[in-house]
């Protein structure tokens, strides 16, 4: 397999990533290749530096050293290509407080230039089951309601790829069960998935591979069927504790 073919399969390609912030070094020199149609997800610690490597996937930070490439495009070079091939969702739901759910996709629509923008924002509310609260201020919404108008946001551009850092934060059971519904369906349409969290449980269920995140570096990378569940929390554990 030549160079040129074997990276065609990756949606994500990082090599040696580093960011410092001052004398602080927060990613260590991260290496991570996640293939076309691949739900990733990489644990780790409060601190271990999961959200800047999302920021700098996204292209919201630039590494300090290191290459990247999202969707086959140059971190470096092709930021507005990335941009408009990745969606994100995190805890944060990145959303206008004072319109109303339609309003706010709409939004974001224009804002990625889609020529049918009344219709798709109609379309992806309807898909997270918000329909009947399209016209309600997004103030009124429930944590687990803004959380599933956020993953709206994020797909009415028909992302290649979606980077969740902690989407699953402050939800409660009932919410993280229709979330975690809504990502199975997001990965039955063959989207690549990098999603990180420090919970276990809710992290395993759809990934086809696993990693672990501490202190900056990837210290474990395996496919989720390589490794049970209950073996995965001591692996994860003991990595955590060892470094």
């Amino acid at each position: 397999m030549n160079i040129s073919t074997e990276n065609a399969q990756y949606d994500i390609q990082a090599d040696g990533l580093k960011k410092h912030f001052g004398n602080f070094e927060v990613l260590r020199g991260v290496d991570l290749h996640v293939k076309k149609g691949e739900f990733f997800t990489l644990f780790g610690p409060n601190g271990a530096g999961k959200t800047t490597l999302i920021k700098l996937l996204a292209t919201l930070t630039d590494p300090t050293s290191g290459n990247l490439r999202v969707c086959g495009f140059d971190a470096k070079k092709e930021v507005n290509k990335i941009r408009s091939a990745i969606g994100v969702i995190s805890h944060d739901p990145y959303l206008y407080e004072n319109l109303s759910a339609l309003e706010n996709i709409k939004f974001f629509g224009t804002l990625y230039g889609l020529d049918d923008v009344d219709d798709r924002a109609h379309s992806v509310i309807k898909r997270v089951g918000l329909e009947r609260r399209r016209n309600d201020i997004v103030r009124t919404f429930s944590r687990g309601m803004k959380q599933r108008l956020s993953v709206a946001r994020a797909i009415v551009h028909e992302p290649k790829i979606l980077l969740l850092d902690e989407p699953y934060t402050g939800l409660d059971q009932h919410g993280a069960q229709i979330f975690g519904e809504m990502l199975s369906d997001l990965k039955s349409h063959k989207r690549t998935i990098l999603m990180t969290t420090h919970n276990i449980d809710e992290g395993l269920d759809l990934s086809d591979r696993i990693g672990i995140l501490v202190k900056g570096k990837i210290v474990f990378d395996s496919p989720k069927t390589k490794v049970d569940r209950s073996a995965f929390k001591d692996i994860y554990i003991s990595k955590v504790e060892g470094l």
